[in-house]
């Protein structure tokens, strides 16, 4: 039995309108509709927000960077062609490809990098990674030489770089990036229609147009877990990465869809406002940490897919150490401590949740634990931009929140007197000061143990688990990524069999 598409390609024949490969090769999709829970906020810079979803979009298919993440967690030159680094890991020293250009037509070359680091660091950026850019003094040798040196000792430096803090800008046209993205990657915006979709084109003037398969993707922004799961099974997407993984098994038996589950380098928390009363003695915070049963949360909010973890760092990362053991669910101990801290009556503590379904499922779970110990705990749903400027931005109005972060390498957040969780420690900041000016990796590996039992001893936050990432998709797309070390939609990667 003929197939429509063998029908459409014989009739062209007996006309001679087509050749056979020129007919089989229109059948193949050229577009792709990508769905993600969060639409960005507050524009598609991801220098000037910290919402993951503004890279998601963004990083690798707009923006470019010196280094590209893999998803094996592998780096890779991007706009560099190589580097070099010194013995003592303070300069770096990068290649630059030539002829490289942005979508406006102006040259990328080392003025560029020094443009954008310079920026990234200065003291009007509002950027995530301002403390890092801050220490870097970047030096332009000729168009396509650059060299950067930095005060603070990272190896993981050349992984920084790939992320969407460290994207390249165009000098003339950096302001208006937040609606007219303009940058040296494989696509550009063709239209943004707020609270619904984002579509990018792919350019033609990319250096490596050819390699490019889809010619058009467009973002749709679906919340509602019921709504993601409906709208991939009519088939209005074609792949949904970083999915609600409620409800897969129907996905996992139908051979229409390919289900992936991926491993992270997420943390997700129940955040504790540590400069608010009673939240600032740490018993308190012991005791909401000790009343939770992490294994719950997990199959509440993950539906099973993660790992519990103590502190703010996941297996498998370097130096990690288990952490689990110190604030262990322990009920009783959990009153005790309550009642060591003076609290007698029942204690009423607010907990912000953000739109993701983990957020709003976990916040039930944990919001029924903490009652069992004596903590009423009221849940206020937010929209994402009300979390990003009243939580963590603006005044950090909120007493616990429940979020994931997502960043790899962030544990210098706990050393910024300013972030959004008010935790301060001399002794902290001492530890991760050694840290960042350690070069062996031995020396490293323990003192990032010694910073992660502090913060666990310290109970800055319930640390709760590392999560898994469940990509569903069309059984048709190939080059999604298994493993998700950095949260990216990697369009170049992607096309269909």
């Amino acid at each position: 039995m003929l197939n429509r598409r063998t029908v459409l390609a014989t009739a062209a024949l007996a006309t001679g309108s087509l050749s056979l490969p020129q007919a089989l090769a229109q059948g193949k999709k050229d577009s792709i509709v990508l769905a993600m829970a969060l639409e960005p906020s507050p524009g598609l810079d991801p220098t000037g927000g910290a919402a993951s979803s503004i890279s998601e979009v963004t990083l690798y298919n707009i923006y470019e960077t010196l280094t590209k993440v893999n998803s094996d967690g592998t780096v890779t030159p991007l706009l560099a062609e190589s580097w070099e680094v010194s013995p003592d890991l303070k300069t770096y020293t990068f290649k630059l490809r030539k002829g490289v250009k942005f979508h406006n037509g102006e040259p990328f070359n080392a003025q560029a990098v020094k443009f954008s680091f310079d920026r990234a660091g200065g003291e009007k950026s509002t950027n995530k990674d301002k403390r890092t850019f801050a220490n870097l003094r970047t030096q332009v040798v000729d168009d396509s030489t650059v060299v950067l040196l930095t005060s603070e000792i990272d190896p993981d430096f050349p992984f920084l770089l790939g992320q969407g803090t460290a994207i390249i800008v165009e000098p003339k046209s950096v302001d208006t990036n937040a609606t007219k993205p303009n940058g040296t990657g494989p696509y550009r915006l063709e239209n943004w229609v707020k609270g619904s979709s984002i579509v990018l084109a792919k350019w033609d003037g990319y250096r490596n147009a050819n390699a490019v398969k889809l010619k058009k993707a467009t973002f749709r922004f679906i919340p509602d877990p019921a709504a993601q799961m409906a709208a991939l099974l009519a088939g209005d997407v074609d792949a949904f990465q970083r999915v609600t993984a409620r409800g897969i098994q129907q996905f996992q038996s139908n051979p229409k869809f390919q289900v992936v589950v991926s491993g992270s380098r997420a943390k997700t928390i129940l955040a504790i406002n540590n400069k608010k009363k009673p939240l600032d003695d740490v018993r308190v915070r012991r005791a909401i940490a000790m009343a939770i049963d992490r294994k719950a949360v997990i199959q509440g909010a993950a539906d099973g897919f993660g790992a519990p973890i103590g502190s703010h760092y996941v297996p498998g990362g370097f130096g990690y150490v288990d952490t689990t053991g110190i604030n262990a669910y322990n009920p009783d101990k959990a009153r005790a401590l309550l009642k060591e801290a003076g609290i007698n009556g029942p204690l009423e503590l607010t907990i912000t949740l953000p739109p993701p379904p983990y957020a709003r499922q976990g916040g039930e779970v944990i919001a029924s634990q903490l009652s069992k110990v004596g903590i009423t705990a009221k849940l206020q749903n937010v929209e994402w931009a009300q979390w990003l400027s009243n939580t963590y931005g603006g005044g950090h109005n909120y007493d616990m929140t429940i979020i994931s972060h997502v960043e790899p390498f962030d544990l210098g957040n706990f050393a910024k007197p300013d972030y959004y969780w008010g935790y301060k420690s001399t002794k902290f900041d001492d530890l991760y000061n050694k840290i960042k000016t350690t070069a062996r990796p031995a020396d490293r590996a323990k003192l990032l143990g010694d910073a992660q039992r502090l913060l666990a001893e310290d109970s800055v936050h319930a640390f709760l688990y590392q999560p898994q990432w469940v990509t569903i998709a069309n059984k048709g797309v190939k080059g999604l990524w298994k493993d998700m070390p950095i949260f990216v939609n990697d369009l170049s990667a992607l096309s269909w069999s």
